[in-house]
């Protein structure tokens, strides 16, 4: 094997595509009880309302942090019983990769990796609150990412036709 050819695939092999987890960590977080300590006597028909909210920045080249923000309301009979805002963050490197395939990974893969953390930290709080537990679904990180894009695209559209 000649020099140019073993140069050539030690550069390949050092440009293949790498996503790197450098640190999860908790942001922000908060737990409310308004209606403290009436609402543990009332009866418990509670009302959920579950935001999910996602933001990046990028740190440097190659490295980005997404903060996946969740906020649980609960109510009952039309009081705010509980809210929960956790801002479950991580650190990415993303080495290597093609433009177009950053935004799907910090849009959907990170976020479902944080997720179960964020999930977790709620429960938690919930608990920890004497309140029944909560335990939240799943999310398609991906297929929000993609609603997100069309949303965006026909938003774009409909601003070039006016």
């Amino acid at each position: 094997m000649t020099d140019a050819k073993k140069n050539q695939d030690q550069v390949q092999q050092t440009n293949q595509s790498q996503f790197l987890i450098q640190r999860i960590y908790i942001k922000d977080i908060s737990f409310e009880t308004p209606q403290s300590p009436a609402i543990f006597r009332a009866e418990w028909k509670p009302e959920l309302d579950l935001q999910v909210a996602t933001n990046t920045e990028k740190l440097a080249d190659d490295v980005h942090e997404v903060v996946l923000k969740i906020t649980v309301t609960v109510k009952c009979d039309n009081k705010v019983a509980f809210l929960a805002e956790v801002q479950q963050a991580g650190i990415f490197a993303l080495q290597f990769f093609p433009d177009e395939q950053i935004g799907p990974i910090l849009g959907g893969v990170c976020p479902g990796i944080l997720f179960p953390y964020a999930r977790e930290a709620v429960s938690d709080l919930v608990t920890k609150a004497t309140f029944p537990p909560l335990y939240l679904t799943p999310i398609n990180f991906d297929a929000l990412y993609q609603q997100h894009l069309a949303q965006q695209n026909a938003a774009a559209a409909s601003t070039a036709t006016h």
